[in-house]
């Protein structure tokens, strides 16, 4: 609906500004909250109806918003703009009381009807703003005051009729509680009596108990009596038993200790004559100089004939160093005992490994060779690449380290050393040094390559 012009091309009086020699405003009205909230409804309902040269400049986001959020958030803005800018009021008045009809005629006319909302007539004379408006604006104020008191006192009077039902349905609940008591008391009395001539009973059993438990009592200490001395008796005879028996004990046990003395001297005079004729056998040996052959006299007298036309050529070769069958021999000996030269033996079989691969691969192949011959097996390593967390040896495999400040030569040289003059030691190391070393000292030495080559046929 389009704001009607004023005839005289000018806007209504409300509308027009007050000069600066004109008389002051008045001041706006303090409205009730109900016909604030009321008239921020109308105009926000009018505002998007408006042209938007038309609309404040404040507002125009406002009303783009949506009808149930524009009275909500833009409402203070509403209430604002309708107190600052009369020009806004009276167009937001007139299409809010061409839309209501008859009621904003009347409003118009300062009328207010009878059967109308106070709080409806009291927002719309406040927009229009007719004769007499402000009256129209404090009834409505008195009539929402006269309905919330209204409101109030009703309350009361409720409150006051809850609390006289809360009250006397309170006092029948006490009677009845009352009288529920009065024949639950009735009934104790009559309880506690019985109980009283149970007690009375209960007294006589317990006075005929405490008779009964004292004769029992005299006769208990009777009978411990009897057993203490019963278990006295006992007690002498089984340590007369037990004295016996230690007797008995003894003299089995000097027997025991004459048997195996007598024994320890035969083992000891068995022992002695087998080290005697093993240290015979090693002392001969050495004075003789003795190595462990690998030809037989057969073989010396086949070379006799070797240039002998019709004899086949002999077929004998001497073992050298490096051969794994002289490693084979000499591990057949009772209790030989190998010691490998760690690192000399690996860099020259399996150089293009790590030193952890080079390590599990002789100590692997290790244990297979004391798995087959039953011999004692020692590797030793130098400690300046000594780790921590090695897996388990194989059985029959001692892994040495050397210590700081120490080689792997020198503690291979103190093995040897170690060991009992005559057992047979195998040394595997291509060290002239080591091998020169513990030939001194009546081991075996052997070259690297014998024990890669036997390691690689197995």
């Amino acid at each position: 609906m389009s704001e009607p012009e004023p005839r005289d091309g000018r806007l209504p009086e409300e509308a027009v500004p007050p000069s600066s020699a004109g008389p002051e405003p008045e001041a706006e009205p303090l409205l009730p909250e109900p016909v604030r909230q009321r008239v921020v409804a109308l105009a926000a309902s009018a505002l998007p109806g408006l042209p938007f040269d038309e609309q404040p400049v404040p507002l125009r986001r406002v009303a783009k918003f949506a009808p149930n959020r524009r009275a909500r958030l833009g409402g203070p803005a509403i209430a604002a703009q309708l107190s600052a800018d009369s020009l806004f009021r009276q167009r937001i008045s007139t299409r809010v009381i061409a839309e209501v009809g008859d009621l904003g005629a009347a409003v118009l006319e300062g009328i207010c009807p009878a059967a109308a909302d106070p709080v409806e007539v009291a927002a719309l004379a406040y927009l229009a703003r007719p004769t007499g408006w402000r009256e129209l604006v404090e009834a409505a104020g008195e009539a929402v005051r006269a309905e919330a008191d209204s409101a109030a006192i009703a309350g009361l009077v409720r409150d006051a009729e809850q609390r006289s039902a809360r009250a006397e349905h309170d006092r029948a609940v006490a009677r009845s509680e009352a009288d529920k008591l009065r024949d639950e008391l009735s009934r104790v009395s009559a309880e506690l009596g019985q109980l009283r001539e149970e007690l009375r009973v209960q007294a006589r059993s317990l006075r005929e108990l405490q008779t009964r438990e004292r004769k029992a009592t005299e006769m208990l200490a009777t009978e411990k009596g009897r057993a203490a001395r019963a278990a006295a008796d006992h007690d002498a005879e089984l340590r007369r038993v037990r004295a016996r028996l230690a007797e008995a004990e003894t003299v089995a046990g000097s027997a025991r200790q004459s048997a195996k003395e007598a024994r320890s001297v035969d083992d000891a005079r068995l022992w002695l004559l087998l080290e005697t004729i093993g240290q015979a056998a090693v002392g001969l040996r050495r004075e003789l100089a003795l190595e462990p052959t690998d030809r037989r006299p057969a073989d010396y007298v086949a070379e006799a004939y070797g240039d002998q036309p019709g004899t086949p050529a002999s077929t004998a070769r001497a073992l050298d160093t490096d051969d794994p069958a002289r490693l084979d021999q000499l591990l057949a000996l009772p209790r030989a005992h190998l010691v490998v030269d760690g690192y000399n033996v690996t860099k020259r079989g399996y150089g293009e490994m790590s030193l952890e691969q080079q390590r599990k691969r002789l100590i692997t192949g290790l244990g297979g060779i004391a798995a087959q011959t039953g011999d004692e097996v020692t590797v030793v390593f130098d400690g300046a690449e000594r780790v921590h967390g090695l897996p388990p040896a194989p059985r029959g495999v001692r892994v040495l380290f050397s210590r700081k400040g120490e080689t792997a030569d020198e503690l291979i040289r103190r093995l040897v050393r170690a060991e009992p003059a005559g057992r047979p030691v195998v040394v595997v190391s291509s060290d002239r040094e080591v091998a020169d070393g513990v030939r001194r000292h009546g081991a075996y030495p052997l070259g690297a390559d014998a024990l890669v080559r036997r390691l690689s046929r197995s």
